[in-house]
């Protein structure tokens, strides 16, 4: 990058304490799934040293109204994807003509906006998202990180300098990072990269690994930041060399995510050329297992799903971006009972709200049943707590317990939409019926990023259009 990546804290109230804050939460979820009234979080360095409910707040301590939440983990996401927002809907008055109607369209223009991303901008833009999500309450994210080198394929002077800005941005932001850094070798079963695809590639899982390893032993002592894998799909990863990347993952214990069975011409091709299921050539591959998570999902086969869950895999459910994209719903309720943790992601950034992923995943079920509560409020929250961090190698996080990561999120319960919450409700409200807009405060490892709805970086808007802007400048001013 050409410049310090660093950006500085604001000085003030917002941050809170470094050692011994203590916050008094008006109501708070407990591990063992119900509300309870008057907590009090003790928080020394980055973790929580105490919680005790039922006690008055002590004068000193910082008081969070409404129901407070463990941070919550978005688990797929590729951050590039939120300069795309409202630029690539079709139909009639839509700012791009009706190829983009499907999955395959959409991804052109996908394509388009990777061709012109550099470090400072992705720096940037990946900066101003992390803070979009930051006030969404998300304190983890999993990012999939496919756009390692420079145009035509080239790597930068430093291989890894676009997953360095990547988890600057996410440190910047003050969320945890798993850098999910994806090897990507085709464009399709037996098809070589072309265009921007080239920036994807490193020519081989071999040269990825190298790579990797360099990526990982920079970060080999770094707590807020974890290096995993992820075989990008069976059509850009020959079956052949995932063996590579699963050894990768096994030889540092790491998360290995995959985008699974996301579409159905996908699932099409791969038995054509495999005679196998996606799901069967990863499994038969070494890519699955309980460290594995299998982004999607949507189109699977019974034998599909009993893969998964006998091996624990987790599946990792994107409903916006499902819907947005015409994917399909998948069999989230299958999964989840035949063993597979179900966790959430934003993905394409859509919209960032992790709330309603949750509730889409539930109602997904509903529309494809015709029957309601397929999980409940407690499911749901694991899902977006510690299910999800769980599946981002960060099992210490999820949970308001001692020991555990100190990542308090506080939703306001006096809002039009939040407005009513009582004791026994509070958790349902905030599930079903809140948004971003209704968190208010926001601590991740033990650092107060969120105050009254704002970030300590500033305005979040003006970030994300500065940094889109300037991506659109660069855009029209290339031949």
């Amino acid at each position: 990058m050409s410049g310090d990546m660093s950006v500085p804290t604001p000085d003030g109230a917002q941050n809170g304490p470094a050692h011994g804050a203590l916050y008094w939460c008006e109501l708070a979820w407990l591990p063992q799934g119900e509300v309870a009234e008057g907590v009090l979080v003790r928080v020394e360095g980055d973790r929580i040293a105490d919680v005790v409910p039922g006690v008055p707040a002590p004068p000193d301590a910082v008081r969070l109204a409404g129901l407070t939440l463990p941070g919550l983990a978005n688990v797929h996401s590729h951050a590039f994807h939120r300069a795309l927002r409202g630029r690539v809907q079709p139909g009639p008055g839509a700012p791009v003509a009706d190829e983009a109607g499907d999955f395959w369209g959409w991804r052109e223009h996908m394509y388009g906006l990777a061709a012109v991303l550099d470090p400072d901008a992705y720096l940037a833009l990946a900066r101003a998202v992390y803070v979009e999500m930051a006030l969404a309450g998300i304190t983890c994210v999993g990012e999939f990180h496919y756009l390692h080198h420079g145009p035509d394929g080239v790597p930068y002077h430093d291989p890894n300098i676009m997953g360095h800005a990547l988890i600057q941005a996410a440190r910047d932001a003050g969320l945890r990072i798993a850098l999910l850094d994806t090897c990507y070798l085709t464009g399709g079963i037996g098809i070589r990269l072309t265009g921007p695809q080239l920036r994807f590639g490193d020519g081989d899982a071999d040269r990825w690994a190298a790579r990797a390893e360099e990526l990982a032993a920079a970060y080999a002592d770094a707590p807020d930041v974890e290096i995993g894998a992820a075989v990008h799909s069976v059509r850009a990863v020959p079956a052949e060399q995932m063996p590579v990347v699963a050894e990768f993952a096994n030889r540092h214990a790491a998360p290995i995510h995959v985008h699974l069975a996301e579409q159905r011409a996908e699932v099409e091709a791969c038995v054509e050329a495999y005679c196998a299921t996606p799901a069967q050539v990863l499994y038969d591959r070494g890519v699955l297992g309980p460290r594995a998570t299998a982004v999607h999902a949507t189109h699977l086969s019974d034998v599909d799903i009993a893969l998964l869950g006998g091996c624990t895999a987790h599946v990792c459910l994107c409903p916006t971006t499902e819907r947005d994209l015409a994917d399909g719903i998948g069999p989230g309720r299958r999964l989840a009972d035949a063993g597979c943790p179900i966790t959430l992601g934003s993905d394409s950034h859509a919209v960032i709200d992790m709330f309603q992923e949750a509730r889409e995943a539930e109602y997904g079920e509903r529309a494809t049943t015709g029957h309601r509560g397929h999980w409940g409020v407690k499911d749901l929250i694991n899902m977006l707590t510690v299910d999800g961090n769980a599946s981002l190698g960060f099992p210490g996080a999820g949970l308001l317990l001692p020991g555990a990561r100190a990542d308090l999120v506080s939703v306001r319960l006096d809002t039009p939409r939040t407005a009513g919450a009582t004791v026994g409700t509070a958790a349902a409200v905030v599930v079903y019926a809140a948004t971003t807009a209704d968190v208010h405060s926001v601590v991740s490892g033990g650092r107060r990023i969120v105050a009254d709805g704002e970030h300590v970086l500033g305005d979040a808007g003006a970030l994300l259009r500065e940094a889109i802007a300037a991506i659109d400048r660069d855009a029209e001013a290339r031949p």
